[in-house]
């Protein structure tokens, strides 16, 4: 059986930052991660500038890597009025198949040891862990989950989030629009859901939308859902009718859930979406990540280092890190989605917001954190 200090479950941006983070004091670290890099992965793919100095700090040059610089954010109503503001921060666009790639290979430079495998199960004996694919068991007495939105490992674990039934359905393509501006991060509503665009590192265009599934289902496929439904927003309408996909076929995810969940769970620490999910006003999700896997690896390193005499006394640092940094900015999140799944409320807020740039942009504030350095 392998043995590791330290074990990520989940490759993600939370898990490779905190594989990036700890790698650094040379612990001995196991990363598992379903599918190899390079690989997409549905998100809206845009970052908030706060959290580039810290990325900068590891070593990871995202301008370099082509990123898109973000300065201006649009909202618009299923009827198309629109409000539009400069970014307080500003941000980055970039893919998750460029981002998650060049994080990765940071990672590799160092004693981490990258597993390809689906976990099936984490188990804690009271002293330390036992992490389970259908390859091997690994043991660990430190494990991180970072394994995104929704996993079988939920079950596994009794989430409780994962007992309720959740119908929102998130799908992503790529597209070229030569017409789309570099700088711009728009956010559109349409019946029973709502959708970001941006531009990535390739130039190509991402856009990603939730739907609710019983508005979806009613459709035959994709495109037909964005004919039918997507583009009775004249801004999204006009968007599909320039743009060339550049997937064959869209990715999606089902079952997201925006409720609470707890950052630990049976004594493993949670970050990135498997500990809370933001809505994605501005896509602010990716700089959460970031953020939670340096957060993570902070209370980790001092727990290896004594400061924290227990695990309880590792968790309860964790969760109080956690909340502090991240409660509120959920909370706001799922009032601001609440809004956004109200046609007639939406469509008022937006017309007020129009006239009024600073309310716009104290909104973008509320799901947005400091700089992180």
């Amino acid at each position: 059986m392998n043995e590791h200090q330290i074990g990520i479950v989940g490759g993600g941006l939370a898990g490779l930052t905190a594989a990036m983070a700890l790698s650094r004091h040379g612990y001995d670290i196991a990363v598992f991660e379903t599918v190899p890099y390079p690989h997409h992965k549905v998100c809206g793919e845009y970052l908030s500038n706060e959290i580039i100095p810290y990325l900068e700090a590891l070593g990871i040059n995202l301008f370099a890597a082509g990123g898109k610089a973000i300065t201006r954010f649009e909202i618009s109503s299923i009827q198309g009025k629109k409000a539009e503001c400069e970014l307080p921060l500003g941000g980055m666009g970039i893919s998750r198949y460029a981002l998650d790639n060049l994080l990765y290979k940071n990672v590799q430079q160092r004693n981490v040891t990258f597993y390809f495998e689906k976990v099936s199960d984490i188990r804690f004996d009271g002293k330390g862990f036992t992490v389970v694919s259908r390859e091997r068991s690994v043991k660990a007495p430190i494990v991180i989950g970072a394994y995104g939105k929704r996993s079988g490992l939920d079950k596994t674990l009794n989430r409780s989030f994962i007992q309720k039934k959740n119908d929102w359905l998130a799908l992503k393509a790529h597209y070229s629009c030569s017409e789309f501006p570099d700088d711009l991060v728009a956010l559109h509503n349409f019946i029973g859901g709502y959708g970001g665009l941006s531009k990535t590192e390739s130039g190509h265009v991402n856009f990603c939308y939730l739907a609710r599934y019983e508005v979806f289902k009613e459709f035959k496929d994709v495109s037909a859902f964005n004919v039918r439904i997507v583009s009775q927003n004249p801004h999204l309408r006009d968007f599909l009718r320039k743009a060339e996909p550049v997937f064959e076929d869209s990715l999606s995810i089902g079952q997201i859930s925006f409720e609470s969940k707890e950052p630990v769970v049976n004594h493993i620490l949670m970050c990135g979406d498997t500990a809370g999910l933001i809505h994605p006003l501005c896509g602010n999700g990716m700089a959460m990540a970031i953020h939670s896997g340096k957060l993570v690896s902070e209370c980790v390193h001092d727990f290896f280092n004594g400061q924290h005499q227990k695990r309880s006394d590792l968790e309860k640092a964790y969760k109080k890190s956690w909340n502090q940094n991240f409660k509120d900015r959920l909370g706001y999140g799922r009032i601001f989605q609440r809004l956004l799944l109200k046609p007639q409320i939406l469509h008022w807020g937006i017309s007020t917001l129009a006239q009024s740039e600073t309310l716009l942009q104290k909104m973008i504030t509320k799901t947005h954190g400091k700089i992180v350095s």
